[in-house]
């Protein structure tokens, strides 16, 4: 004998798989916040009113054919050569893709050679430079993606 399909078998499917898609989504909500550390700008109204600017600005550096190159050091210290122009000091950000919680700052000293060092060793993953290098005239700003 087979028991009949009442409104408790029912409600308790119903339950069981809204429960399901529920955990679901809080979980992946959780997760999605835990990667992500938030905006790429803070007010996106206000950085489209500088576009052009910026633009113009990454313009006329192109113009001047400044460059930065970036490799990683067997020690994991970041060396950057700089092309075209020579800077007074450099600054740099490393910036994880995914992760803004792991943003690293870097500090580089000058090396005899022309190129510049990081003081401190860049952690291993996938990150983007961002550099500043000020110059007697101007300063020069640098994006540059690098595995560690």
């Amino acid at each position: 004998m087979t028991k009949r399909f009442t409104g408790r078998h029912m409600a308790f499917i119903l339950v069981l798989f809204f429960g399901v898609v529920m955990a679901v989504n809080f979980n992946m909500a959780r997760l999605a916040i835990g990667n992500f550390g938030g905006t790429v700008v803070d007010n996106s109204y206000v950085a489209s009113q500088h576009y052009d600017e910026w633009r113009d600005a990454q313009a006329e550096q192109d113009a001047l054919g400044w460059d930065a190159s970036a490799t990683i050091e067997e020690s994991g210290h970041v060396r950057i050569d700089l092309e075209g122009f020579s800077a007074m000091t450099l600054e740099g950000r490393a910036e994880h893709p995914f992760q803004k919680s792991r943003d690293e700052a870097l500090t580089f000293a000058r090396q005899p050679d022309g190129s510049y060092l990081s003081d401190a060793p860049l952690s291993p993953g996938r990150w983007e430079l961002r550099l500043e290098a000020e110059t007697a005239e101007r300063t020069a700003r640098f994006l540059i993606p690098v595995v560690s």
